[in-house]
């Protein structure tokens, strides 16, 4: 008799809010909380003195379908937390930057692709996005600071980016940097930030099912202070490891460094896989806190994950896989 053995990401039908009811929730929830978003955002009201933000031109590809493959057993986020709690350094070092990150423009937006690839190239990101097939995936997030949120991204495999770029076959890594405009960011005003954000991948990690570019989030193109237009999901890692607002992947041979690891290696390595028994020099990774509820639960290896990734680093002892 066969027996199938269910896998930590396999959950019944139960376990994941049905699709309709989170539609018809986002729906409600937006339409009770308009008023006061609006009022609290001085871009989008009549009489504001900040231009509103610019209309994102691929909105028509939104909602995708989801993917049931990729769900989790916790509550969604809800769309206005996880929309106005953001770290963002490039507009400020305060989880309320949303507002000023609506300066970003998100037209016109070109990622170049360069490195050891066949042919270098640039493509504007409604180009890029005419290439690829939209999905939504329900993702836990965690943030190395030890809060939590779950979330519905839109998105591609990033293995279709590699496929673009045709790497050459000595390329390990995949070098990403995000965009850099002191004028409309300022934090990047800040010297001793090593401006641009850097952040890098193996070739294996770039390439797992589980590597997301994410140009959409609750049913919609992304905002600005999410990631707009373009950004990384790598749901297995802390979140400092998945920059937004990316203009630029380098296929190389060399390890990339890190903006934090650049910063502060003692505390922030290459790696970030989420791992609850590695504390980070200041405070534990043992638990973590939701956002919405407000509770502590505990942090899981590889943030849950470990069945999608833990074989790509068997033989890595002497690696400082976490943090």
């Amino acid at each position: 008799m066969l027996i199938k053995r269910k896998k930590g990401w396999e959950l019944p039908e139960s376990a994941a809010t049905p699709e309709a009811l989170f539609r018809d929730r986002r729906r409600l929830m937006k339409g009770l909380a308009a008023g006061s978003i609006l009022a609290a955002m001085p871009g989008l009201t009549a009489c504001g003195s900040e231009a509103a933000p610019m209309k994102d031109p691929s909105a028509s590809l939104y909602p995708a379908m989801r993917n049931l493959r990729y769900r989790v057993d916790r509550e969604m986020t809800a769309e206005e937390l996880a929309t106005t709690y953001n770290n963002y350094y490039e507009f400020g070092s305060h989880k309320n930057i949303w507002r000023a990150a609506q300066s970003l423009p998100i037209r016109p937006w070109t990622v170049t692709l360069d490195g050891m690839v066949e042919k270098e190239q640039q493509i504007a990101i409604d180009d890029l996005l005419a290439m690829v097939k939209l999905e939504e995936r329900v993702y836990r997030f965690r943030c190395v600071e030890a809060w939590a949120m779950t979330v519905p991204w839109t998105g591609f495999p990033m293995r279709r980016l590699v496929e673009i770029a045709r790497p050459l076959s000595g390329a390990k890594y995949v070098r990403m940097e995000t965009f850099k405009d002191p004028s409309i960011a300022p934090g990047q005003k800040q010297s001793w930030y090593p401006w641009p954000y850097v952040e890098g991948l193996t070739m294996a990690e770039a390439t797992n099912e589980l590597t997301l570019m994410a140009t959409g989030i609750y049913g919609q193109p992304i905002p600005a202070q999410n990631g707009a237009p373009i950004r990384l999901i790598t749901p297995w890692k802390y979140g400092f490891k998945q920059l937004k607002s990316i203009v630029r992947f380098t296929f190389t041979d060399e390890r990339p460094k890190g903006f934090w690891e650049e910063i502060q290696g003692r505390e922030y390595g290459f790696w970030a896989n989420v791992n609850p028994e590695v504390p980070h020099p200041r405070w534990s990774q043992a638990t973590e806190r939701l956002l919405g509820p407000d509770t502590r639960v505990p942090t899981l290896l590889y943030n849950g994950y470990a069945d999608f990734v833990a074989d790509m680093y068997k033989g890595m002892e002497g690696e400082r896989l976490f943090m």
